[in-house]
This record gives structure tokens, C-alpha cells and sequence, in this order.
């Protein structure tokens, strides 16, 4: 049985005195990183339960980092830009005024994806790799040359919708979805690779600021 977590985490790295001074107001502001065009999701070849190796013509392609999941680029983007289009109250973290929209970034969902992917396999939940690498360090690795940089992880939540509640009710997430530094998105999901792990599925969302 699925035991759903209701502690999503977040991270933030300070790279010089004015992102710390801004997150010491509550912008929870980290790292940064270049932005491209935004491209359609990898597309895995579909199956089709009833003659695997023979897919149907009607059967919806599975999307990796997505948990299979209908629509969930736009429902990301959709859910995050309305809250941050709003202005939202981040608890402890502050009170944050309307921001302008983020875009979604093909190199921030790499580094999100494959540390959701990581974390599905290996059965654990940090935001540090069992490797030692950071977030920052897999943001970079991805390619996105940042000067800010973020990091919210979930796990357990089994939509949008209930990963989206997650964060915007925690402080610390809140914050990231809605600090102004933030100009890029990257998100993704992977389901447990055993039905032995603690979570059913593995949210990593990816935030951050060109450099160049």
C-alpha cells in the first residue's frame, strides 16, 4: 500500500549577499540558470495492455517524468502562474505580491526528472543525491548556466492538483513558487520503481534564472 507524503521539501542556496538578502525577506531564491525554447515532452513508444508488443492505435503515448499523468506540462505551468498571477500569503515566509509568469525549461526538467527517477529507483527522498551531488550541482550538469536557483521536492501526492496543494501550503515551497528571481520551471514525476518503496511517486520541481 502507498503511504503518501505530506512533507514536501524545499531547498535554498545563496550564491552572493543579495540573494541571501532576499531570501532573509522570504523570496526563496537559489542558484540560476539559462533558459531555451520550451519542446514537446519525450514521447515513449505506447503499449497496449492486451499485446504489449503490438501498441494500439488509440492507446495514449506514455510520457517519461510525467507519471502518466494527462496534460501535466500545462497543468504545471497552468496551476503555478495563476498562484503566482494572484499574489499569495507564504506563512512564515511572507506575504508575496503578484510575479510575473514562469516558462517551462527543457534543461530544468532533465535535472528535475532525473533526480525524481533516482530517487524512484533507490527508495529515498532528499534533496541531496545519494551520490553527493547537490541540486544546484545537477541543475548545472543539466546544462541551465543559472544565477538563481531552486529546488521543491514532493512525494506520496498522487496529481497535480494534490502536489500543487502541497507546496503552496507549505512556507518554504510557497515561496519559491512565487519569488520574482525565478523566471524558469522545470518539473517532473516518476512513479516507485518497487512496490517496497516508501512512496508511490517522486515529485522534483526545478526553479531558476538565466546567468547570461
Amino acid at each position: 500500500m502507498d503511504v503518501p507524503s505530506n512533507k514536501p521539501a524545499h531547498r535554498q542556496f545563496p550564491t552572493s549577499m543579495i540573494v541571501a538578502a532576499l531570501l532573509a525577506l522570504g523570496l526563496g531564491a537559489c542558484g540560476g540558470g539559462g533558459s531555451d525554447a520550451s519542446t514537446p515532452d519525450p514521447v515513449t513508444t505506447p503499449t497496449n495492455p492486451t499485446n504489449p508488443t503490438n501498441p494500439g492505435p488509440t492507446d495514449p503515448p506514455l510520457v517519461a517524468g510525467t507519471c502518466d499523468l494527462p496534460n501535466f506540462k500545462q497543468d504545471l505551468l497552468t496551476r503555478i502562474n495563476a498562484l503566482r498571477a494572484s499574489g499569495a500569503s507564504c506563512g512564515t515566509s511572507g506575504n508575496f505580491p503578484a510575479v510575473a509568469p514562469v516558462v517551462w525549461n527543457d534543461k530544468l526538467t532533465a535535472a528535475s526528472d532525473g533526480h525524481a527517477l533516482d530517487m524512484a529507483t533507490k527508495n529515498y527522498f532528499s534533496h541531496d543525491s545519494q551520490d553527493g551531488r547537490s541540486f544546484s550541482t545537477r541543475i548545472t550538469n543539466a546544462g541551465y548556466t543559472w544565477a538563481a536557483a531552486g529546488e521543491n521536492i514532493a512525494a506520496g501526492q498522487q496529481t497535480v492538483e494534490s502536489v500543487m496543494n502541497s507546496w503552496r501550503n507549505s512556507a518554504g515551497h510557497c515561496a519559491n513558487l512565487m519569488s520574482a528571481n525565478f523566471v524558469d520551471v522545470g518539473v517532473a514525476c516518476r512513479p516507485a520503481a518497487s512496490a517496497s518503496n516508501t512512496y508511490s511517486k517522486y515529485w522534483v520541481m526545478d526553479l531558476g534564472k538565466s546567468a547570461r
